[in-house]
């Protein structure tokens, strides 16, 4: 077991085959501590070069409400009007602070997201 640094392309490339080759491996073997080892350096490596920004605050409501199964009129009980609800979905009306904390507290949508500019 031979583990270093992820410094290049190259490198994570030869990580990724390690990882694939011991993708099955039993934790408490060598083999199982390698596996750990190198997949904390193969996130390290793509967390810093490949980051996932924050998705759209609008596209996360209509995922969640996806997700949840809910439909406009659901979203209207949280939020209150129906035709509020609809202007928002079609990017007519900004959430106000009050409707980002409906919508952490009923949808669980992290607030972080929804304060975004959209």
């Amino acid at each position: 077991m031979e583990i270093k640094p992820i410094r290049s392309e190259e490198d994570f490339q030869a990580a990724l085959e390690r990882l694939e080759l011991i993708f099955d491996a039993k934790r408490g073997t060598p083999e199982g501590d390698e596996l750990e080892v190198l997949s904390i350096l193969i996130d390290k490596y793509e967390n810093e070069h490949f980051p996932i920004g924050m998705p759209d605050p609008i596209e996360a409501i209509k995922f969640r409400m996806e997700q949840m199964d809910m439909k406009p009129k659901d979203l209207a009980e949280v939020l209150g009007f129906k035709s509020r609800v609809s202007e928002i979905l079609n990017r007519k009306r900004k959430l106000s602070l009050e409707m980002i904390r409906k919508l952490n507290a009923s949808l669980h949508i992290p607030t972080e997201v929804l304060v975004q500019e959209y």
